[in-house]
Formats: structure tokens, sequence, C-alpha cells
């Protein structure tokens, strides 16, 4: 099970074990993140963010050494992995949202990562920020798919974003919460194409990661999220 431990500020350090079995014996990862108990979607530790950062352990060879984007990060639990992963992570959130940027920040402090960039980026807006991002090898976004309305924002900046790095790839996890939500349209107007990770493929239990109770029984969809290569 994570363990959970609470200050006097109400806010809950969970920690995550990321595990795998290798040739030279098992390879561990803990990773400890601030949740707070608050009705802000940034402040809490969804699903999404465990299967996600479960798939950025699994690809730490991959990672390595790349300029990785979370956008929406929150609690930040997949960037943290990729920078202990030995990635080059800058952590985002909401301009808007300075409490989640300050939650990104705790984050960081709790994993002794002193120096991982946290910057303010709303998305569907050209913010100075999003601007000054030259180079960007993997984003990262973990249930960024929330609310409809805000769809067609999360593929601006992630468009912009590829058309700079016409190589990157965008990693998001999303919860099926209904069937009448798809952003299939918005990835033809966007030029962008979708690819389908099956989850068995990195991890065997369903309901149990990183030694939590997540993803439970909630349905996880993996997506890897591209530029349509040029006929």
């Amino acid at each position: 099970m994570a363990m959970n431990e609470a200050d006097e500020s109400g806010i809950i350090l969970k920690t995550f074990r990321f595990e795998e079995e290798h040739e030279d014996g098992l390879r561990s990862l803990t990773v400890s993140v601030p949740e707070v108990l608050d009705p802000d979607y940034g402040m809490y530790v969804w699903p999404c963010a465990v299967v996600l950062a479960q798939y950025v352990w699994m690809q730490k060879e991959e990672v390595q050494g790349k300029n990785v984007l979370e956008l929406g990060a929150g609690v930040s639990l997949p960037g943290t992995v990729a920078t202990k992963c030995g990635a080059n992570v800058v952590l985002s959130d909401s301009d808007e949202l300075p409490h989640c940027l300050d939650n990104c920040r705790r984050t960081c402090k709790s994993n002794q990562l002193h120096s991982v960039p946290v910057v303010g980026i709303t998305w569907g807006q050209a913010s100075p920020d999003l601007l000054l991002l030259s180079s960007v090898d993997i984003i990262l976004g973990s249930d960024v798919f929330y609310e409809p309305e805000a769809f067609e924002n999360v593929l601006v900046t992630v468009s912009f974003l590829l058309r700079r790095n016409a190589q990157a790839q965008f990693w998001t996890t999303y919860q099926e919460r209904s069937a009448d939500w798809s952003i299939e349209a918005l990835l033809h107007k966007w030029n962008l194409t979708c690819t389908e990770v099956p989850l068995d493929g990195f991890h065997a239990d369903k309901e149990h990661l990183a030694g939590s109770t997540l993803p439970g029984s909630h349905t996880i969809q993996m997506l890897i999220i591209q530029l349509k290569e040029k006929p």
C-alpha cells in the first residue's frame, strides 16, 4: 500500500514505489507527492497520474536525457518519475491557478529536486512561458481530457509544441467518463494522429500500481499523440 502522512496544514504526503524485475535484480523508485484535500482537480492524485507514471517508469531508458514537459502537472507524479529517471523536466500548470503551481513546487521539495523549473502554461493561450520553451521531446499529460470544453484548448497547446518539435510525442492518459466524449474530430482538425497503448503492455495488475490502490476499477486509456506525417 502507498504510505500516507498528513502534516498540520492538511497536506497528505503520498508515497508511491515503482518496481521492475531486471537481470541485475529488482529495480525500484520511490516518489512522494503532496495531495491537498481540496475540491480543485490539480491538488489530487487521480488514477490517470499513476498509470502515466507507471508508463514513464517502464520507458525509463527512453526518457533518460530527454526534454520533458508535463502539462497540467498538479501533484506532478509522472513528471517527477521522469526526472528521477534522468529526464530534463519542466513542470507546468495553469498560470491562473497559482496554488497548483505551488503544489508542483511542493512535490519537487518533497523529492529533493531543487532545479526543476515550474512554469505557468494555460491551455490554449500563448503565454510567455510557453513561447520560451525551445526544445521538447516528450509532453506528459494525465487526465487533461477532463472537461469537454477544454479538450480543444489542450490540443491547441499540444499542437503548437509538436509543430515546433516535429519528432516530439504527447503521452497522455484519460479516464473514460462518458461514451459521448471524443477527441477524434479535434485530432483531425489539428493534424494529429493517435496511437492507443494497451495497458497490459506495461503493467500486469490492472487495479493496483506502485504500491497503491489506484487505478482501481476505473477504466483508463493510454494514448500517444503525434503530428501526422506529411504525404
